[in-house]
Formats: structure tokens, sequence, C-alpha cells
């Protein structure tokens, strides 16, 4: 008996909607990984004044697509620019429906002339593969999975992120010297103790550091070389909870809602993809609650990622993408919680959330969360929302209405007592360096 595809499993709860509707959901984290070493709060602290070690090998899902279609494929399914994409770089990968939604994004590096490798949650890698099979493209797949559905076994590839501004001088005592100049998002082969990997400049907190990328035989011993190099500066070992918060500061919203549910075209690859995959069990949840699945969806252009959007080629979406370049009407920003509203409505354990939870400006909604943390170093819990444009100003005023929605039977708008958190809009990314010099071309 085959096993059941999201159509199924959407067939039978009725809608997407209620599929995917799962009040009080935990936010998951890899299980691999400990939840904190030393202290959620001090590892947040210590990105921002020291440095530290982030374990990212278990996480991600990894696919190696390589063959002589393998850049005429990608181009075909993403709005990013090939023209422009060096060996050894990587980019933000932007696939998007025909109606010009994002189906969710992943990190796209780009090894050889007709090889890559597309990380993160699988549902862009599911997306790469279903139009590959469709179109006949001649090309491959290696996938290898996190370490929760893997099975058992190692990861094929280790990943170490070093974050902080000690991040050159560990990496320094490491390698014997700084590494090669290499610009934001590229990668360098360095060997370490003998073991090949490569160095991607790249950080998660809004500060400049490397992420280490390596074969998964030589883990354990890449590792032991910089926890070795790094024990004089104080190095601190980063855990599953913390680092979850890191984007929030970064101003990367991690799971926007694929945009694959409704459409009549998408229908063959609903039936596709299997149902106990990302796109049948990522949960929503929060006070914000609408039984249209459309409602979730996002474009690009709402998640930042405007100027990723290459228009030079014909991809999926192309022309809903054009129209909704000029005509964007909501914008990411960040929500700062008024403190005392979140120590008498939440409390103080309260560490990360992806619910959507409904903001509003008066009894007016004007947006929603994407994803809800507290920063220790912010003193409170910061949001990163999408908001409608004329209240996404820094400075404006807002509310959070912080609850989970029962669902369907409820009407959306049912006022269930939740309490409403003031909050105040930011820039996104919150932090400064993120925003001014994230993107520098010197090295850490």
């Amino acid at each position: 008996m085959a096993a059941p595809s999201l159509r199924d499993g959407i067939e039978q709860a009725g809608s997407p909607v209620r599929l995917l509707w799962k009040p009080n959901a935990e936010p998951w984290m890899p299980e691999v990984v400990d939840r904190e070493y030393t202290g959620w709060r001090v590892e947040q602290q210590t990105w921002h004044d020291g440095v530290t070690i982030s374990d990212l090998s278990h996480h991600m899902f990894d696919t190696i697509l390589e063959g002589p279609d393998a850049t005429r494929l990608l181009s075909a399914v993403s709005a990013n620019n090939y023209e422009k994409f060096a060996i050894g770089q990587a980019k933000q990968f932007i696939p998007v429906t025909e109606r010009g939604f994002i189906v969710t994004d992943g990190i796209l590096l780009r090894e050889a002339e007709q090889k890559y490798t597309l990380s993160g949650i699988p549902a862009a890698q599911n997306w790469v593969k279903y139009h590959a099979e469709k179109g006949g493209y001649d090309v491959s797949f290696v996938t290898d999975p996190s370490s929760k559905f893997r099975g058992g076994g190692a990861p094929t590839l280790f990943r170490y992120q070093i974050q902080g501004p000690l991040a050159a001088d560990l990496v320094a005592r490491a390698f014997g010297g700084p590494l090669p100049e290499t610009k934001f998002f590229h990668a360098t082969p360095v060997v370490l103790d003998g073991r090949p990997l490569r160095a991607l400049r790249h950080g998660m907190a809004g500060q400049s550091g490397f992420e280490f990328i390596g074969a998964g035989a030589d883990a354990e011993a890449v590792k032991s070389a910089l926890l070795r190099a790094g024990e004089p500066l104080g190095l601190v070992h980063v855990g599953a909870q913390a680092y979850a918060t890191a984007s929030i500061e970064s101003g990367w919203i991690p799971s926007p809602t694929p945009a694959i549910y409704s459409d009549p075209e998408l229908e063959d690859y609903r039936g596709y993809l299997p149902l106990f995959g990302i796109e049948g069990q990522r949960p929503l949840h929060g006070s914000y609650f609408s039984e249209n699945i459309d409602d979730y969806y996002v474009t690009p252009f709402e998640l930042g990622y405007g100027r990723s959007v290459a228009f030079n080629h014909d991809f999926i979406g192309r022309d809903a993408l054009q129209k909704a370049k000029d005509n964007t009407t909501r914008t990411k920003v960040t929500l700062v919680f008024d403190a005392d509203d979140v120590r008498s409505a939440i409390g103080d354990d309260f560490v990360l959330s992806y619910s959507r939870h409904r903001v509003e400006a008066g009894s007016a909604l004007v947006g929603t969360t994407q994803q809800s943390g507290t920063l220790a170093p912010a003193g409170t819990i910061l949001s990163l929302a999408i908001l409608d444009t004329e209240h996404a100003a820094p400075g404006t005023s807002v509310e959070v209405v912080w609850g989970d929605h029962p669902g369907a039977g409820t009407a959306p708008d049912a006022d269930l007592g939740f309490p409403r958190i003031r909050a105040t809009v930011a820039p996104a990314p919150f932090d400064e360096h993120a925003r001014t010099a994230y993107r520098s071309d010197k090295r850490p």
C-alpha cells in the first residue's frame, strides 16, 4: 500500500488549514543537539561580546544536484540570478509558485559549473526534484536528510559556525593565521589539521563569522581543533534553543508557509509529496487564524528578498513577481515587545515560538508575527513580523494578541480574552551590524 500523500491528508482533514492547525505546538529543534550548554541567555549574549560555536550538522537536509542540466533546472524553478553566480558562492534560493508566493527558501552553494548543494528544510529541495522529474532534466540527486529523518549514522556533511567579535581571533589561532579575504556568502577551501573543508563567510546573529563545512567523517577532529583554539578565548557552545533565536536578530524568517496547498495546477505536486514530510507536518498556530490557507502565503518581496530576485531569465512565477514588485503592500519588520507587558502576560521563561499572532493597531488587524523569541541582550521578546506598510515605520506602536486560537469552529476574530502586548516597530534586521556591515566583503 502506498504511503499517504499530502493530497490525501488534505482531503481527509477537509482543508489545508485543518490539517496543519495544531494549537500550542512546541517549536521544532534538532534532537541530537543539546537544548542549552551554559544557559541559552549566556549563549545569546556571548555571540555579541565573545565567541561561540554552533553545531549545524543535524537540523537541515542537504541535496547535492549534479548534471549537464543542473543550472538550467535551477534557473527554471527559481528567481535567482545564475549569470552572476560564482563557483564557491552561496545564495538564498528563491523558488516561487506561478502566483509568485514563496515555496520556502534554502541555501544554494555552487560547487562546480554544474554541481550545487541545496540546504535547509526540504520543501525547496522537493520542489526542485519534482520539476526535474516532470521536465526530464539530465540531473542526479543525492539527499542527506536531517538527523531526525536519517535513521541513524553520521551526517554526510558537518557544519560548525564560529560567531562573534572574537571569531577572527579564534580562526587565526586554529589555522595559524587569518584566512584568505572572503566575500560575504562565499566559500574558500581551507585545511585544518590535514582535513580539507570549506570556510563560508556567514553569520546568523548579525555578527561576522565563518561556517566551516566538510566531510562528516572529519567532524569530530575539526570540532576538537576549533574547541582547542577557542578555549583561551572563552569559547561558548551554543545549544539548539539559543541558535534558533539567532535568525530573529539577523532578520531571516526561517519557516514561511509553503504556498503549495491550494493552487489547482499543483494538485499533482501535492500527490507527489508525502503526508509525513515537512509540508504536511509543520504546524500552524497562534492568535491569527484563517480557514483560507492563502492568507498565510508570502512573497519574496515581503520577506526582504527583493534584491535577490532577477528577471533576466524565464522561471516559474516570473510574471506574478513582476506585478508584485511594484505592488507590495506588506513588509518585514522587527517588533520589540514591552518588557513589563511580557512579564505580566507571558513570564520570564519564554524562549521561542513560530506562531502566527495577530498584530493590531487599535482594533484593526495590520499583520502577523512569524517568529518570536526572547533575546537576552535586548531584555525582552523580539518578533519578526510582516505588517501593512502604513504601520511598518520604525517607532510605530502596535499590539500583539498573544495566545493560540482553537481553530475551526471558532470565529477567526472571536474575542478569546487573550492578553494584548504593546510592541514598537523596529527595522529588520534588528541588529545594527546585520543592517549595516553584515555583507561587507572584508573578512571578520
